[in-house]
């Protein structure tokens, strides 16, 4: 049997595929396995934040389509990539090889976010991390950062930002955690929903088919923590344009889901943490989702800006 895999082009997107494909590989050492390289919008769009070309999606349409179509047969994502709801007759087969969470500082000039002086400005597109930032520094500049983690180092070289903020997992993926200046805690940073998890998604007829293929790379607990942070994200309707962001963790039999969520000024903001039980994820991500919506009420009626 032969499968072909989809995957973006990038150096990390590549690699943590090969990674994945590795991991599949020995759990069937009798299939071959073929690489599809795809170009897609998001790779294409680097001179504008995310938000602006279309938010979430942008770096998978197109191997979804290759799937549709059957030129693939799996695809493999960085999870915080794919949106809540997925094109219809695709599904996520698994998630697993979870590496750091959090986000880290990266500077030529200071260590910590905290030396850095009033005024400097921080590399970032991201509204999420603008506005958990902002929080914690209200004098900073934040300036639109895109580009894969080669091109946005060369930026920080060339003096185009004072320190830039980017997920620490992709740094490690490449063993590059030497250049991290700070990490930043998940109480400080709340990361977005999947970061730091790698998913193989396929068409939902072949799910049963590949069950044999995902054995060692499937993580039960990631899924459990996929399963809350998503829900929320359903529940919600986010996206690259939205503020928000949620990270569950699984501890023994309960889930600590850490949610955040800001307007679209990134200045009125929710911060929250729901304990929920193990077998119930999509409820407790419910249960967050419904508390963020029951306050955007309140603002709303006192005339904020949610």
């Amino acid at each position: 049997m032969k499968i072909k895999y989809g995957t973006r082009g990038s150096k990390l997107a590549v690699l943590q595929t090969r990674q994945t494909v590795e991991i599949l590989k020995k759990t069937l050492p009798e299939v071959e396995f073929e690489e599809h390289i795809i170009k897609t919008l998001g790779d294409k769009v680097t001179d504008m934040p995310l938000f602006k070309v279309g938010g979430q999606g942008l770096f998978i349409k197109e191997i979804e389509t290759e799937l549709l179509e059957k030129r693939i047969d799996i695809a493999v994502h960085s999870l915080k990539d794919m949106p809540h709801e997925m094109s219809e007759g695709l599904c996520l087969l698994a998630v697993g090889l979870e590496e750091d969470p959090r986000d880290c500082l990266i500077s030529i000039k200071y260590s910590t976010y905290k030396e850095i002086p009033a005024g400097a400005v921080i590399g970032t597109s991201s509204l999420r991390r603008r506005a958990q930032l902002a929080l914690l520094r209200e004098d900073l500049i934040f300036s639109d950062y895109r580009g894969n983690l080669d091109t946005r180092l060369k930026k920080l070289e060339d003096g185009e930002a004072d320190a830039i903020v980017i997920a620490a997992a992709g740094l490690k993926r490449l063993q590059s955690e030497n250049k991290v200046r700070e990490y930043f805690s998940i109480n400080e940073v709340i990361p977005p929903a999947g970061q730091g998890l790698l998913a193989i998604q396929c068409r939902t007829d072949d799910k049963e088919r590949f069950f044999p293929l995902i054995k060692n790379f499937a993580s039960e607990s990631a899924m459990i923590r996929t399963r809350a942070e998503r829900e929320f994200l359903r529940i919600l309707q986010g996206g690259c344009k939205t503020p928000m962001a949620a990270h569950a963790q699984v501890t023994g039999d309960k889930i600590i889901l850490q949610t955040f969520f800001a307007d679209d000024s990134g200045k009125n903001t929710i911060k929250n943490i729901h304990t929920g039980a193990v077998e119930k994820p999509e409820e407790l991500g419910e249960e967050a989702a419904r508390e963020i919506l029951a306050a955007k009420e309140i603002l709303c009626t006192n005339r904020m800006s949610f």
